[in-house]
């Protein structure tokens, strides 16, 4: 039976949005192709009528993630203009530390796997990040780093992303809900202070 190129981008959307959800719950070496198939209801010869093998399913994943938070970040920014950064860090430090882990955001979920992975992950990775940088840094161009230059911007950005995603690395590791909280509560201070004019 011949599939419509439409219903072969679905499986595929759906196989990327599985493969995601598992990866974050199991990392890489916890999930097998079994698991990843499961969760996205195709059998093994559909997983690999889309990938080549599990290491291309992650490296997929992880940039589709990645492209999910950037894509985030700009709808916040175009709707928010104003107050998209203390949005941003509110929800980031509240609804993605807490969620299921199948959920969380790619960034701290995902990295440390990438650390591990190929040299054709790492790059891709890499280059994704570097996206993820500039849209961050042009949110900070108006009142918070103003006038400053682009790399200045790009800095802060760096900051702000690795204080946010250690940050829900720390609070989701913790048993303690009242520590978790304050670990949230800290790194948003923190965050937001960092980001002011003049800093």
């Amino acid at each position: 039976m011949r599939y419509s190129a439409e219903h072969k981008q679905e499986t595929r959307t759906r196989v990327i949005a599985a493969a995601g959800q598992v990866f974050r719950k199991e990392g890489y070496g916890g999930a097998g192709i079994d698991a990843l198939t499961k969760a996205a209801g195709v059998t093994n010869g559909a997983f690999y009528g889309h990938f080549k093998s599990k290491g291309e399913a992650f490296r997929t994943a992880v940039l589709a993630g990645l492209e999910e938070l950037r894509q985030g970040i700009a709808a916040l920014k175009a709707n928010q203009s104003k107050d998209w950064l203390t949005t941003f860090v509110g929800y980031y430090l509240g609804y993605k530390r807490t969620c299921e882990l199948g959920e969380s955001c790619a960034l701290p979920s995902l990295s440390p796997d990438v650390m591990r992975a190929d040299d054709e992950t790492r790059s891709a990775y890499t280059a994704e990040i570097k996206r993820l940088v500039e849209e961050v840094a042009a949110g900070l161009q108006e009142g918070a780093i103003q006038g400053r230059s682009d790399t200045r911007r790009e800095d802060r950005a760096i900051l702000l992303l690795a204080m946010l995603s250690g940050g829900v690395t720390l609070a989701r590791a913790v048993s303690d809900p009242a520590l978790s909280e304050r670990i949230a509560d800290v790194i948003a201070q923190a965050a937001l202070t960092a980001m002011e004019p003049g800093k």
